[in-house]
Order: structure tokens, then sequence, then C-alpha cells
């Protein structure tokens, strides 16, 4: 099951929980802010988190990892471009919105890997590497719950923001219409500021994206 938690800081955004209801074991997905807020909800359902997961590494998706990470005793993972952004207060746009946030010590991933958690080897995802909105922007798709988690790269009826470091509106849009709008069209897609939606929506919104893509060039 997906958990969204909206937590708020400079702004708000969607963090998530997806737990795996035989067992109650999860993952925890792009912890922004309220880390208190977001640990009170784990001990509170008795939930075991094994793994923190970022689709990518800008402060509002990051800036609780350290926390709860130090709390539950579990590791952060992110795709390998990630240190660019993690320990880069500019990149990652912290140093921009109050103090600035680094985070270290991070396992990376390929496009491709499987996280899975440690007894449900069913019970995974597979990492997508969706550039565009950063270097390091990752989706995690989840083909036995029909679901797929997208961080900032697509959200309901818009794409991401290009205009930050590393960004490249036509490699988002590749991104988007190879690597999401391929997935079968009921899969539902949970952004890092929006409601959730699904790729038969989504390509409706993009009309004949396919076009759309070659318009915009390699």
């Amino acid at each position: 099951m997906v958990v969204p938690v909206p937590v708020k800081g400079y702004f708000e955004e969607n963090t998530y929980f997806w737990i795996d209801e035989d067992s109650g074991s999860g993952f925890l997905i792009d912890p922004g802010w309220e880390g208190d807020k977001l640990l009170r909800m784990i001990r509170y359902n008795g939930w075991t988190i094994e793994k923190i997961l970022l689709t990518h590494g800008h402060f509002d998706h990051m800036g609780a990892a350290d926390q709860v990470r130090e709390a539950l005793g579990i590791p952060v993972l992110a795709h390998e471009n990630c240190a660019a952004y993690l320990e880069n207060p500019k990149w990652n746009l912290s140093v921009f919105c109050g103090t600035p946030i680094l985070v270290k010590d991070v396992t990376t991933l390929e496009d491709g890997d499987t996280v899975a958690l440690d007894d449900r080897p069913d019970a995974s995802f597979r990492v997508i590497h969706t550039p565009g909105h950063t270097t390091d922007s990752v989706c995690y798709y989840c083909e036995r719950d029909g679901l797929c988690f997208t961080g900032d790269t697509i959200f309901r009826g818009a794409i991401g923001n290009d205009r930050f470091p590393g960004g490249d509106r036509n490699r988002m849009i590749r991104s988007i219409c190879t690597r999401i709008l391929t997935l079968p069209d009921e899969t539902v897609l949970w952004s890092g500021h929006s409601e959730e939606t699904t790729v038969g929506e989504e390509k409706r919104f993009f009309g004949p994206w396919g076009g759309w893509l070659r318009a915009d060039g390699d």
C-alpha cells in the first residue's frame, strides 16, 4: 500500500511510505521535511522501514533523510549521479532556501537495478533513470502493485522544472515519453508535488506524445 504524507518546510512536498501489507515492511520515499512526524508514523503503525529511496537530490526531497536514517539505522539509496546534488548545497538548492543541507554515504543505484524487501524478493521496485529535472532523477516502478514514484519528473497534467542545475527540457520529455509513458496505462503515478495520476491519463495530457518527442529532437 501507498501512504502519502504531505510534509512542510520551505514549501510542501509529498513524502511516501510504501508498505507491503503482508509483512508490514517497506520503504520511505523522498523524506523532505518533518522527520519527527515520519518517525512517529512508523512507530505508531509498527512498520519496519528497510530503506530510504530518493528520486533525486533536491533538498525538499531529502531534507529529513539523515534524521530518519540515524534513528532507524537504515541506508539511503539514490542514483549514481546523486553526489553532484546531495553533497552540493547550491545544486540541491538548500543554500538558497535556508540552512545548507548535505547527505553523504549514500548507496548508489544504476538504471535497471532492483530494490527489494529483504525477505520478500517479489516486493520490489525497478529503478528507471529519468534525467531532465536533474541528472540523477529516477522513478521507482513496482510492477506487482502497478505503481511508480516519479519525483519531480512528471506530475498530474504537468512536467518538472528544467531550469535548475543539470536540468534539460528535451531530456526530460524524452525520459517521460520513452521511460514512463511506456509503462502500462493503468500504472498509478505518485509525484512529489501533485495528486496521483495514471500513465493513461498523462498520455492524454501529452496528446500525440510520440510526435512531441520527435519535434523536440534527440
